[in-house]
């Protein structure tokens, strides 16, 4: 029977508070987009998940359309949050999502009142959980308006089957007509979920990070790193088959040898910092104190280890972070 490391909440994970909410998250949460559904190794998936708790990560992010059928990595994490983690569930921050494809037919998606509330009995069953922490609506719905999507997160608050609520990939306006609507209810809105690396930078770029600090929320991050772009792997050449994740993709838009030589000039700072690239990638999305968490996956104990060595040195002194604008800008 797993017992938690004693000493999990002293290891030099930082925790950080969404705006003067009691919201609060590690530095580094744990998603389980990539790598985990039916084809999943349940003992990989194991250890790999207490790892992660027993390294001070207690934040675990999930959707209803995560695995390679819908629900399957909700599947697989409530077996093993089930057989280990239960004991501990006051001291998790488990959430899901709601909107891209989940089963057929014209409620299998979007933020309809009748999708998410649908989609999030189901994510409970799945999971075997009487509630969760965080309940997002995963995209903007354009043919829902905003108030039934505010309205139906509401009512799930008051019914007990979610704390917070949160959006995923909504523009600057598009998450400020959401959150005028969630002020009026006094919903427990707490964080904007969106696509954000040292590449792309159109989240912070278009105000939403600016309006998410005025109204007291926090970012998570994903992707990070890319899928992987900014690490070593790429820093002999980009393949012109590679494909990164489609909020990101615009980053090649003026051609892949700039981005290569971004990789390059970025590799010199963070080899002057003694960090790997990817390591400082993740440290200087956490320099913004917005950014309440960043989620980054792993599939084996090492990628964890690796993740980890990022909270190491968070610390950037002005001229790094001078430098570093100047190359993302150029």
């Amino acid at each position: 029977m797993y017992v938690a490391d004693e000493h999990r909440y002293d290891k030099k994970m930082p925790i950080r508070r969404a705006g003067n909410t009691g919201f609060q998250l590690p530095a580094i949460s744990f998603g389980m987009w990539h790598s985990y559904g039916e084809t999943a190794n349940y003992a990989d998936t194991r250890d790999i998940m207490l790892k992660a708790f027993d390294a001070g990560i207690f934040s675990f992010d999930l959707a209803a359309n995560y695995g390679p059928g819908t629900g399957e990595a909700e599947r697989l994490f409530g077996q093993v949050f089930h057989r280990e983690l239960a004991p501990y569930r006051d001291e998790l921050v488990i959430s899901t999502k709601a909107g891209f494809h989940m089963w057929p037919g014209p409620y299998g998606e979007m933020s309809s009142r009748k999708a998410l509330v649908a989609s999030l009995d189901q994510s409970l069953e799945r999971m075997g959980l009487d509630y969760v922490d965080v309940y997002y609506s995963h995209r903007f719905d354009p043919n829902t308006s905003p108030e039934e999507t505010a309205v139906a997160l509401n009512d799930l608050v008051k019914q007990g089957k979610t704390l917070y609520v949160g959006i995923s990939n909504y523009t600057a306006p598009q998450a400020m007509a959401m959150v005028k609507i969630f002020k009026d209810l006094h919903t427990p809105f707490v964080i904007d979920q969106v696509s954000y690396n040292m590449l792309n930078q159109k989240a912070a770029q278009d105000g939403l990070f600016d309006r998410m600090r005025e109204n007291n929320a926090g970012i998570m991050a994903y992707g990070p790193l890319a899928e992987g772009l900014l690490t070593d792997k790429y820093l002999d050449g980009i393949p012109e088959d590679l494909n990164i994740h489609w909020s990101s993709q615009y980053i090649f838009d003026n051609g892949r040898d700039k981005i290569f030589h971004k990789l390059q000039a970025l590799n010199k700072i963070a080899q002057s910092r003694g960090q790997k690239l990817a390591h400082m990638a993740l440290a200087w999305l956490l320099h913004d104190p917005v950014v309440t968490s960043v989620i980054t996956g792993a599939s084996k104990p090492e990628h964890l280890a690796e993740n980890l060595k990022a909270v190491q040195n968070l610390s950037f002194d002005s001229e790094e972070l001078a430098a570093i604008d100047k190359i993302l800008k150029a």
